[in-house]
């Protein structure tokens, strides 16, 4: 048996890439329910002044169709107590390279007066959306020649 019910895990997922599923599968490792939220197009526009390359509709199709994901929403704030009282989940996982910010030792302490974990999982070193969108031309070049 699991150690939670229903777990909840928020991100981008722009440019889907392996750090993203190791969060999601060791997530789901330790609840029965899993729920992603896909930031929104607009708040990451918001919080990251970025433009998705890909968009929010697309990034939640990709991310529900992973075998470990139960249900894939779009996630329209980065406030964790509020998406807790639209969503309802008992635990909340991120990635251990956050462990000590401010913000997710606030949210843990909001979270923590209705019952909700904070859990922090381990961080995929060496790949990162950020470094994906540093491609050359080059590269997109040689990919498209691969697939001819």
């Amino acid at each position: 048996m699991k150690r939670y019910k229903r777990g909840y895990t928020q991100g981008v997922y722009d440019m889907f890439h392996i750090g993203h599923l190791n969060l999601i599968n060791n997530a789901k490792k330790q609840c029965e329910y899993l729920i992603v939220g896909v930031n929104a197009d607009e708040l990451v526009q918001e919080y990251k002044n970025k433009v998705p390359v890909i968009s929010e509709q697309k990034r939640r199709m990709i991310v529900e169709n992973i075998k470990a994901v139960d249900e894939a929403i779009i996630a329209k704030t980065l406030d964790k107590e509020k998406q807790f009282k639209d969503v309802k989940f008992d635990v909340i996982f991120i990635g251990d390279d956050w462990k000590g910010d401010k913000r997710w030792e606030d949210t843990r302490k909001q979270l923590k007066k209705y019952g909700v974990d904070v859990v922090f999982l381990p961080h995929t070193d060496g790949v990162s959306s950020t470094d994906l969108r540093i491609v050359k031309d080059e590269r997109i070049q040689e990919e498209k020649k691969e697939c001819l």
